[in-house]
């Protein structure tokens, strides 16, 4: 095997060289060909021979033969969901430039398709999270009478599978899919309040210690240190493990618990930014014409450093909705986050992890956690696409 990866390193270095060296033979010496790095040319062919493989790894996931197909079943169905989603992105933009209003269609004319990607993407999670009453086919804790538990997701009864069940049941006969759609409910919708929660913890004290400083500053920041000297995830387990058992004494949900600890560990984050660009903000001339004005402390934070931090404030909610997000599918996934019967994404990876034993004879069976687990990828990915676009925007840089 390393021969065989070696011999190909070898192959793909001289034909970067061939690539190169004929270019410029055939360009006349171009400058795109005649500065360009030995290290680009190899990166030229680098990506063609991916793109080779996997137009060849495509064509084997449609073979006759069973064995052969199976083995790049899943690679197949990313290749197809990729260029699905991709065309159904460029679709959505084309829509966004001739429908809506002024403002909508000049934000979509500048909208890279990765953007316009991820908005499409947090618009079907919301309808999901928002409308999953109406949606899913089953409650998501209703056990279904006369349904047999651990049907095999893909519907074929050889396998143990049910037509009237694609996605299958679990292990206490409960449907798959009524549960994924009512997990972006739960995991998207607590995601969501946390971050908030964090925000509003984080923002707040931070601009009151850039406006305040002195004595405020120094003990929320000393404060934050120690927090943020401890890992985030670690920190977050022992305390959920703490509150499993102050929880049933008190007679308050653990879910209550896990939003409280995970909005105070990330307010530590939000702090720090809000920290950071309040203290830019402050020495700025209108602030200080504010106070010769007489204006109090919140008209200075809520009107005149909150709107010039909105940029970077959005874009660190994006990107700390995502470590939320992530952070809370872990405790689920350790059994210390949203507790049953509610469905979460990250318990249900873990309670459908055994369906993975399908994947080598019949990889559709094998789907069940790792629809769950894509759920949880998918929009990690899109709000990053977007965090990315709002970034570029906010800092100004040109198309």
């Amino acid at each position: 095997m390393i021969l065989w990866v070696a011999i190909a390193l070898v192959g793909m270095a001289a034909l970067a060289w061939v690539f190169r060296f004929a270019g410029q033979s055939v360009t006349g010496n171009a400058p795109k060909f005649r500065d360009m790095p030995y290290g680009v040319a190899f990166g030229y062919v680098l990506g063609a021979v991916v793109l080779l493989w996997l137009i060849w790894a495509y064509t084997q996931g449609h073979s006759s033969e069973l064995a052969i197909a199976n083995k790049f079943f899943f690679l197949r169905i990313a290749i197809e969901g990729f260029i699905l989603f991709a065309i159904a992105a460029w679709v959505f933009r084309i829509l966004g430039r001739n429908v809506g209003t002024a403002w909508s269609k000049k934000m979509f004319r500048s909208m890279p398709l990765t953007a316009s990607f991820g908005i499409l993407t947090i618009i079907i999670y919301a309808i999901f999270a928002i409308f999953a009453g109406a949606i899913a086919p089953y409650g998501q804790e209703q056990i279904i009478p006369g349904v047999a538990a651990n049907i095999v997701p893909g519907g074929d009864p050889a396998l143990g599978g049910d037509p009237a069940f694609y996605f299958g049941t679990d292990q206490i006969g409960r449907d798959i899919l009524s549960r994924l759609i009512y997990g972006a409910q739960n995991t998207v919708g607590i995601a969501f309040a946390t971050t908030l929660l964090a925000f509003l913890i984080g923002g707040t004290l931070g601009f009151l210690a850039a406006t305040l400083g002195g004595w405020l500053d120094q003990v929320l920041s000393r404060m934050v240190d120690v927090l943020m000297a401890i890992p985030s995830l670690i920190f977050a387990l022992l305390l959920m493990t703490i509150a499993s058992v102050w929880a049933p004494q008190l007679g308050i949900p653990l879910t209550a618990f896990m939003v409280i600890i995970i909005a105070v560990i990330d307010s530590t984050r939000v702090y720090r930014l809000a920290r950071a660009v309040g203290q830019n903000i402050v020495v700025m001339d209108y602030i200080e014409a504010a106070k010769l004005r007489g204006e109090g402390l919140g008209y200075l934070v809520f009107r005149e450093i909150l709107p010039n931090a909105t940029a970077p404030l959005l874009a660190e909610f994006g990107l700390r909705f995502c470590f939320v997000f992530l952070t809370i599918a872990a405790l689920s996934f350790l059994g210390v986050g949203i507790q049953p019967p509610l469905a979460d994404w990250g318990t249900m990876v873990r309670d459908l992890g055994g369906f993975v034993n399908y994947a080598q004879f019949a990889p559709l069976a094998a789907t069940a956690p790792l629809l769950a687990a894509g759920a949880i990828a998918l929009l990690t990915v899109a709000v990053n696409f977007v965090v990315d676009w709002m970034l570029h925007k906010s800092s100004g840089l040109k198309e």
